[in-house]
């Protein structure tokens, strides 16, 4: 029996930043292979802000030549390092931000290799052996087994891809901060990543609080769970829930007009907890705010990245015990400018996926 022929990794790059939706099909070369590394072909990426963030260099200048974004990925195990357990090819497994740490750190060796000061992202980075890191608007990745998380057959591959960023960047919050029953959560925004914080503080057994601006979206995040919608447009909207919410996870990366962090802290309970996990251009900083606003309710503000693989783990086992299906849209992957230009006019409902379509797996 012929063994399968190499996996050819070839995806849609950005190559010229004053057109960065524009992306050209480009060949790239991957990490060298490692024996704890997992190789899987593309079935399907997430689209996500910080893909945004990225091509139109709001967090920065981006690396130069070819840039394929994308980090919400699901695929077919295609190949196995001689180290690694519980994988093997024809395995559905997906990869998020991350694909590789040092596994020395502290960090590391506790279990938050998302922390790694070495964390490798998977696009726009480089890897150890210099080469530098494509995302998943491909047809192929190779990552670390630490990062590669087995998907359960009840969840499709099309709503698994999202929940490797857009889904774990709020369900690591909020479990580490105790998320369950007789918890009240606040999610501020309702867009790809609040959708999903709507989604599983509902699924984890909280009382949730959708925070959005306007109404346009009140009924979906009724659907999606909210016990409660609030139209941040409404003058003081904050003053009926004030010291009433266990966590508030925000997921914007702007404050718009009439909102204030005390404001919005003022609505914890004692020893509450502000978690922000939008991250905006760099020149846009958080409000001011003064030690008053957190002493009157012992109140904290932090913010979290990516998920441990326990995380992952854990989030894709409530997702298929309690059914959790995110909103998403599907296109094929050659449509990758639509599902970009869409996602900065504000247009996803709830989150863009792509099918890839270079090289379609069986």
């Amino acid at each position: 029996m012929s063994s399968p022929a190499p996996l050819e990794f070839k995806g849609y790059a950005m190559t010229d930043p004053s057109a960065w939706s524009d992306l050209k099909i480009v060949s790239f070369q991957p990490k060298t292979f490692g024996p704890e590394d997992v190789e899987l072909a593309i079935t399907h990426c997430g689209v996500c802000g910080s893909d945004l963030h990225i091509l139109n260099q709001s967090w920065g200048e981006s690396r130069s030549g070819p840039l394929v974004v994308g980090h919400e990925i699901v695929g077919k195990v295609t190949r196995v390092g001689e180290k690694v357990k519980g994988l093997r090819p024809g395995d559905r497994v997906g990869v998020g931000g991350g694909v590789t740490s040092c596994r020395e750190c502290r960090a590391c060796n506790e279990g938050y290799e998302n922390y790694c000061p070495q964390l490798v992202i998977a696009m726009n980075g480089v890897h150890s052996d210099g080469v530098p890191t494509q995302g998943g608007f491909s047809t192929g990745i190779r990552a670390h087994e630490r990062f590669v998380f087995p998907i359960p057959d009840k969840i499709e591959s099309r709503h698994a891809a999202s929940m490797m960023c857009g889904g774990i960047t709020v369900f690591h919050p909020l479990r580490a901060n105790g998320c369950g029953p007789g918890k009240k959560v606040g999610v501020i925004g309702i867009g790809g990543v609040g959708h999903y914080a709507v989604l599983f503080a509902k699924a984890m057994g909280a009382e949730v609080y959708a925070f959005t601006r306007g109404t346009a979206k009140a009924d979906d995040a009724r659907r999606m769970g909210a016990d409660h919608v609030i139209d941040t447009t409404t003058e003081e909207f904050w003053k009926p829930h004030n010291f009433s919410l266990d966590i508030i996870i925000s997921t914007v990366d702007h404050f718009g007009p009439g909102m204030s962090l005390p404001s919005i802290l003022s609505m914890l309970y004692i020893q509450g907890k502000y978690i922000t996990v939008g991250l905006p251009p760099v020149d846009e900083p958080l409000p001011a705010l003064h030690p008053f606003a957190l002493a009157k309710n012992a109140s904290s503000v932090g913010s979290s990245f990516l998920g441990t693989k326990e995380d992952a783990l854990a989030m894709l086992e409530l997702a298929a015990a309690k059914d959790v299906v995110p909103w998403v849209e599907e296109l094929p992957m050659s449509q990758a400018r639509v599902a970009l230009e869409g996602l900065k006019a504000g247009n996803a409902r709830y989150r863009y996926v792509l099918r890839q379509d270079i090289s379609p797996v069986a």
